[in-house]
């Protein structure tokens, strides 16, 4: 009898602990990183990706997650291969709430016509070759122009070096329901087989890169496969990982965010809820200007980008009410007055 009541209270005591690890597992995996790897990750930070930029003088706000206060961020997706010139493949307009646990992405297609700010006079391109041109900083000045609104932060990642990152995590989810295949006959040639449920670095890295659709499709990919790499980089299975995934993504990824303020991030997100994430592409139509395919922005898209960003970047705005894609036109349009009677 006495033997079957310690038994019974150890299986008690299991499922107490079991079960506070199960409750628990968020805080303890944050405070697992900040006493093992925070020093590790702020160092390699340090040492290979914090890039401030030399001509922006603008003051950066105090980290500490700026007491959880909304920031802007550019994010820029290049595809540099060997010795090629730059471009950047995804240019996106980001709004990170960190109070909310919400992130507005606001993408811009690479061959959106706009003023190139600081080249030739700003002269009019295709926005892609700003960073070519100038870098991050010609980028930022030009995405700024263009959407109205002050960028605090970039971050610039080369989908070369996410290809090995993505392996490092065990691949990723993607929704691929048919096959994809690149055959175009100036086109680098692969497949990609539908309804997998996990792709390696090289299948995610192509998804990225299939273009025999169209530019808003191509965008949104871009869109999708920031989400499930942030996403499964932030899981509790690969928090241990993350020093390494730093190592391998090396001169792949620069940024101006100060290595505190990513710990700081990190730590948030890690201990919270999932993170929701908003996606907008502001579009255009196509039209060939001495002999070069371009996207003329649509003003309707342009605005419902802006009025997106002014509800998000407000500190004051609730999380119940920010502005979802697709819904902003209806801000816009003028209230109706009900008619005398």
């Amino acid at each position: 009898m006495k033997k079957l009541k310690k038994r019974y209270i150890a299986l008690i005591v299991l499922v107490i602990l079991v079960t506070g690890g199960f409750l628990f597992r968020k805080p303890l995996m944050v405070l697992a990183f900040d006493l093992f790897l925070s020093d590790q990750v702020e160092s390699k930070l340090v040492e290979k990706s914090y890039q401030p930029l030399v001509n922006d003088d603008k003051p950066k706000p105090e980290p500490i997650v700026y007491k959880n206060d909304p920031f802007s961020l550019m994010l820029l997706g290049t595809d540099q291969r060997g010795n090629e010139t730059a471009r950047s493949d995804t240019m996106i307009y980001a709004v990170v709430r960190p109070e909310d646990y919400k992130i507005l992405l606001v993408s811009i297609p690479r061959d959106t016509y706009t003023e190139i700010i600081g080249h030739n006079g700003n002269k009019k391109d295709k926005i892609n070759h700003a960073f070519a041109f100038g870098g991050q900083q010609m980028a930022k000045d030009t995405l700024e122009a263009l959407l109205g609104h002050d960028i605090q932060y970039y971050a610039t990642i080369n989908f070369q070096g996410l290809k090995d990152a993505v392996d490092a995590i065990g691949g990723v989810p993607l929704p691929i329901k048919k096959d994809i295949v690149n055959k175009g006959k100036d086109h680098e040639k692969f497949t990609i087989k539908g309804g997998k449920s996990n792709y390696n670095g090289e299948e995610a890295l192509n998804y990225t890169r299939y273009r025999e659709d169209s530019d808003f499709n191509r965008t949104k990919r871009q869109q999708v496969f920031i989400d499930v790499v942030a996403n499964k980089m932030l899981s509790i299975s690969q928090i241990g990982n993350i020093p390494e995934l730093l190592d391998i993504m090396g001169d792949n990824f620069k940024t101006d965010i100060q290595p505190s303020l990513i710990l700081d991030l990190a730590k948030k997100f890690m201990s919270g809820k999932e993170m929701d994430i908003s996606s907008f592409t502001v579009m255009g139509e196509s039209k060939r200007i001495d002999g070069i395919s371009y996207d003329i922005v649509d003003q309707k898209d342009l605005s419902e980008a802006k009025l997106m960003i002014d509800n998000w970047i407000n500190a004051g705005t609730p999380a119940d009410q920010l502005i979802q894609p697709g819904k902003a036109l209806n801000a816009l349009e003028p209230k109706s007055t009900p008619a005398a009677e």
